[in-house]
């Protein structure tokens, strides 16, 4: 029997889309599905790109521009917090406009922070004009949100983890690979404004892309009271708190390490720039990796373990950053970011399998329990994306406090180990240590398998 193809309306929409259908995911809907994970990946890589333009940008702001290493840090944290912000509303753009059509206005938005970066980036502008541009460049950081539950929506649970681990880590990278634009760019001579004028058109090609290559899910419709009732499940706010310390981590670094190493190392900015994209660059290249194996072994389990190897690798930070030791300091840096990018894989893989065991373990089945769980996780995942988010804005501010008080970053080191011990705890005590019977107090009709919470 031939599975249905999805069916079409005008306009790019698909009305029919059944991705745990195992007959129509494989003739049809993996294809779909794929084409679209494509696309979503290359917006939201430009997006990354932009979110995290000013942590380049500060390291061509040399003396002339007039501005202390405290005000960097406060400059990029306004955008990363601006970043966290429209993560929410970006999430429920997509149910509001479709998810190709948001991506293709959320993409051509990025022009504005872009062009009016590349207006200012002078000597002689003052801290409240870099302050306000900075802002717009934090709508970059909400394509994350977008493009997450816009591809949440596209494939089946068993294969989630996978597709949301690649999807994040192809938007992460964007992280790193702005960072090696601007090692070439500097290496060259050239000026933050010819690294600006490289993304203006990128932004144009993704924007286009997106038209001509991705779809829409009338599936995913506006629904209020999904965000209603994700904000009052306890586990949205229980996995926001371990998404801080994964995904917080990986972009509060990425905005910081540059800014760390010409600080306390006293490195220029090019011998910066020769460093800070490994760290980013692996840690969004593992993400998958993530993602994958918390399909195998549980994302619980996974992220417990990770919360214990990021622990370790402060630990040791701290170590090396009081000795003043740059090898270990940086080898140690870069192991961080690759066990922040594994834990970013395994919490979201974590979210979707959450509230498909709730929807188990309330009796629900077949269809209904994919549709409550898909449901709740789109809505949970803009609102623990958001939050996660922010905790990049507390690293940034964190080290800015640090610096100011004792002259490194030590002091905000120490405050992130203990952090990552009240990860470990909630982790272990929550989704680990709990029976599965605790989760899976109805009984499985026909004997059916329920999901703990140890297997999400």
């Amino acid at each position: 029997m031939t599975a249905p193809a999805p069916t079409r309306r005008s306009g790019r929409w698909i009305e029919r889309w059944d991705p745990e259908d195992v007959a129509f995911w494989k003739a049809t809907g993996e294809r779909t599905a794929r084409r679209n994970l494509w696309f979503s990946v290359l917006s939201e890589h430009i997006g990354f790109s932009v979110w995290t333009l000013w942590s380049v940008l500060v390291l061509f702001m040399g003396p002339e521009y007039g501005l202390t290493p405290a005000d960097k840090f406060l400059l990029t944290s306004v955008v990363t917090l601006v970043g966290a912000v429209v993560r929410v509303p970006y999430t429920f753009a997509v149910a509001v406009f479709g998810g190709r059509n948001w991506t293709v206005l959320s993409a051509g938005l990025l022009l504005v922070p872009t062009i009016a970066a590349f207006l200012v980036m002078e000597p002689g502008t003052s801290f409240t004009t870099f302050l306000l541009v900075g802002l717009l460049a934090g709508i970059g950081g909400g394509n994350f949100a977008s493009s997450m539950t816009n591809i949440n929506a596209f494939f089946p649970l068993r294969e989630k983890g996978w597709a949301l681990g690649l999807n994040a880590g192809g938007g992460n990278i964007g992280v790193p690979v702005i960072q090696l634009v601007a090692l070439w760019v500097i290496g060259a001579g050239g000026g933050p404004r010819v690294l600006l004028g490289i993304y203006i058109p990128l932004i144009v090609v993704a924007a286009v892309c997106a038209a001509l290559f991705m779809d829409n899910l009338a599936s995913v419709r506006t629904d209020t009271g999904a965000a209603v009732d994700a904000a009052k499940d306890a586990h949205t706010w229980i996995m926001a708190l371990l998404y801080v310390g994964t995904f917080g981590s990986f972009i509060g670094y990425s905005f910081a390490f540059g800014q760390v190493l010409t600080n306390q190392f006293g490195r220029t900015p090019l011998q910066a720039a020769y460093l800070t994209f490994i760290g980013p660059l692996l840690g969004s290249l593992v993400r998958p990796v993530g993602g994958r194996l918390a399909d195998r072994f549980g994302g619980a389990r996974i992220t417990l373990w990770n919360y214990v190897g990021m622990a370790v690798a402060t630990a040791v930070l701290i170590a090396a950053g009081l000795r003043g030791s740059l090898p270990p300091f940086v080898a140690v840096f870069v192991v961080l970011f690759m066990l922040s990018g594994l834990g970013n894989g395994s919490t979201y893989k974590m979210i979707p399998g959450i509230f498909q065991a709730k929807a188990l373990a309330r009796g629900l089945e077949g269809e209904a329990a994919v549709a409550h769980g898909r449901r709740l996780s789109g809505a949970a995942m803009g609102l623990i994306g958001a939050v996660g988010a922010l905790g990049g804005v507390g690293i940034n501010l964190a080290f800015r406090q640090s610096f100011l008080a004792y002259g490194s970053g030590t002091g905000a080191f120490v405050a992130f180990l203990a952090f990552y011990g009240v990860c470990f705890a909630v982790t272990w005590a929550v989704y680990v240590r709990r029976p599965a019977r605790r989760v899976t107090a109805t009984a499985a009709p026909e004997g059916k398998k329920r999901l703990s919470h140890a297997e999400v």
